[in-house]
């Protein structure tokens, strides 16, 4: 392990604090950010260079008017359609581009709106990214529940109704490894009939061991897809390897996931040519493995505990709303999640045109669920928040806003035989 130093109740030694500017300020100081590291599969696909080929020859700013009226007029939406609609050239169109994505979220999804909830179990990471509250350099409360902790905020959560739970933990091998993880999925099918996970990057046939203890899916943010970009904002850390990361979703396929989920954190470089290869990564992946379920989110940053340094590359909910639009009309089949980032009134308007999946009841900090559902202070120490979220309704607010709006909440559509 590359790193193992967590900062707890202690601040930064001076050797530690030697050691993160250096990383900062001294880019041979760091591991190549291409090479994969002991242990790491590789799997050789031929996703990835389709992928940056398009993405690195994108030149949003030649697109023209006509083109997007030429993607809007389309009944099928080709990749140069899809790069047209993210283009600063469709921006004027944005209510013709909600009217057709609406068509096709109906079409494809009725008026039904996905719910689930995040449970953070641990926030312990070996990784330095610049950008993130769980880094391994942050002076924050560090806290991993035990067994007996995770199944008290499941049944919290699941004595609220919900029915899909997605766990969450900081990228740690050695605080959070894949047999805690696998553990956890275990007791989540006791609560829940969806179970998915956001965790560091495995192997293949890793995840097919978390799949076999209850997982149904897997998500994984690729931050940037900017190899360069990705570089300097990930300085330390398993994290660091760029191509890995790359292929997670696709390991997990391979691994016997149901379904997985795609994202880039918009601001972190330029966000059109992160939201071209966030949809090309799904539309590429989907023609190999057609079988399997797919969604993206679409994140933007958010701040974080301990940090002065994020300076993100603006990205307004106009230019949001663009890219959730550009997704849907590009990708009619995969599902969209919209978390609690965003605003009360940014998802109350966007589910009723792109979106088909929200969260409810969020906590981003570790073992507060209690507090938080049932207003009883549990007396436990709780772990920081990896961010600030901002829509904090809770699930049943949630779930009446949803059916005021004239859609449907669902919990769940799987049925087990």
């Amino acid at each position: 392990m590359e790193n193992q130093f967590f900062v707890d109740s202690e601040f930064l030694s001076p050797e530690a604090l030697r050691r993160k500017h250096q990383l900062e300020n001294d880019p041979s100081s760091r591991r190549n950010h291409m090479e994969y590291l002991p242990g790491m599969e590789q799997i050789r696909s031929d996703v990835m260079e389709k992928v940056i080929s398009q993405m690195n020859s994108y030149d949003a700013v030649s697109y023209t008017a006509r083109d997007v009226q030429a993607a809007l007029q389309h009944e099928s939406c080709s990749i140069e359609d899809f790069k047209a609609l993210l283009s600063p050239a469709a921006e004027p169109f944005l209510e013709q581009m909600a009217q057709k994505a609406r068509l096709e979220t109906r079409k494809h999804f009725g008026n039904t709106v996905y719910l689930f909830t995040p449970l953070y179990i641990a926030n312990y990471c070996d990784n330095y990214c610049i950008y993130c509250g769980f880094n391994c350099y942050n002076h924050i409360r560090r806290m991993k529940l035990n067994a007996e902790q995770i199944e008290h905020e499941m049944k919290i959560i699941a004595d609220s109704g919900m029915e899909e739970i997605l766990m969450l933990t900081g990228e740690s091998r050695s605080m959070s490894g894949v047999e805690y993880i696998g553990e956890a999925c275990k007791l989540a099918r006791k609560y829940f009939r969806m179970v998915g996970l956001e965790i560091y990057p495995v192997n293949s046939d890793e995840y097919r061991y978390l799949r076999e203890c209850g997982a149904d899916y897997v998500t994984v943010f690729q931050e940037t897809y900017d190899p360069d970009k990705y570089e300097t904002l990930h300085l330390l850390g398993h994290k660091r390897v760029w191509p890995y990361r790359f292929e997670a979703q696709e390991r997990a396929l391979m691994g016997g996931m149901r379904g997985v989920g795609f994202s880039a954190l918009l601001g972190l470089a330029d966000f059109r040519k992160d939201a071209l290869a966030t949809g090309l990564h799904v539309y590429y992946l989907q023609r190999k493995y057609p079988h399997a379920e797919m969604s993206l989110s679409c994140p933007r940053l958010r701040p974080i505990v301990n940090n002065d340094k994020i300076n993100p590359l603006d990205v307004h909910e106009r230019q949001l709303c663009q890219v959730l639009c550009a997704y849907r009309i590009f990708l009619p089949f995969a599902g969209i999640t919209v978390s609690s980032r965003e605003s009360e009134q940014f998802r109350n308007g966007i589910v009723k045109i792109a979106a088909t999946k929200v969260s409810a009841g969020v906590s981003t900090g570790i073992g507060d669920h209690e507090s938080k559902y049932t207003g009883k202070e549990s007396g436990e120490a709780e772990g920081d928040e990896q961010f600030e979220i901002n829509d904090s309704r809770s699930f049943g607010k949630m779930y009446a806003d949803i059916s005021a709006e004239g859609l449907q909440p669902v919990l769940n559509d799987y049925l087990y035989v």
